[in-house]
Parts: structure tokens; C-alpha cells; sequence
């Protein structure tokens, strides 16, 4: 399969993609955690939505081993100044499953189904 994979400016519009680093106190005992805030406008949230399908509905075992090799996964950097705005953190978004493998990173641990 001819596959070109694009690079640079996959996002139109305005993307701002950030972690932020929470802490509460309750009863002398401190929580923290971190969230991956994800904001746009509609040009820029319509435009991630786009690039994540095109990942999602890509046949990576159709792909040519010189564009992905065999256990990779197709991937996209988004970068700030670039695909994001400037205050956004680097992001890659992909696949979870390797190609011609299916398997997923060791450090994944699935969701818990009910």
C-alpha cells in the first residue's frame, strides 16, 4: 500500500492541548493529580477529530514496512507554535496496537469492564 504520512500543520484552526498539575486538602490529607486538558475552537476540535479517524481507520498491515515497520504503530507529534498554539504541551497521538502484531505497550493496563 502507498501510504504518505503527513507532517507538520495536521491541525487547522486553534488547539490548546495542556497538563495541569492539581493538589486539594481534605482533613490534612493531600491529594494530587494531573489532567489533560484538550480545548479549541471548532475548526481546531473538527480538525483533531479528522486526524484521529484517519489513525483509527488506517490499515497499518497494509502499509508498506518502509512507512511502518512491523510491530510500530502510525503516530502523529503535534507541536506547539506548529499544529498547537504556543502554550500547548507536545503530544503524540496514535495507535495503541502494533502493526502486524496487534500487541499493545507493556505499561497499558486495560479499563475495568463491568
Amino acid at each position: 500500500m502507498k501510504f504518505k504520512q503527513i507532517k507538520g500543520n495536521e491541525i487547522d484552526g486553534e488547539l490548546d492541548i495542556f497538563i495541569s498539575h492539581n493538589e486539594d486538602e481534605f482533613e490534612g490529607e493531600i491529594t494530587k493529580w494531573d489532567e489533560v486538558l484538550i480545548h479549541g475552537n471548532p475548526e481546531g476540535l473538527k480538525s483533531l477529530a479528522k486526524l484521529l479517524i484517519k489513525i483509527a481507520d488506517l490499515n497499518q498491515d497494509e502499509v508498506d514496512d518502509k512507512y511502518i515497520p512491523t510491530g510500530a504503530r502510525e503516530h502523529y507529534h503535534l507541536r506547539p507554535g506548529i499544529e498547537l498554539s504556543k502554550s500547548s504541551t507536545e503530544v503524540i497521538v496514535g495507535r495503541l496496537d502494533a502493526k502486524g502484531t496487534g500487541t499493545f505497550y507493556e505499561r497499558h493496563i486495560s479499563k475495568d469492564k463491568k
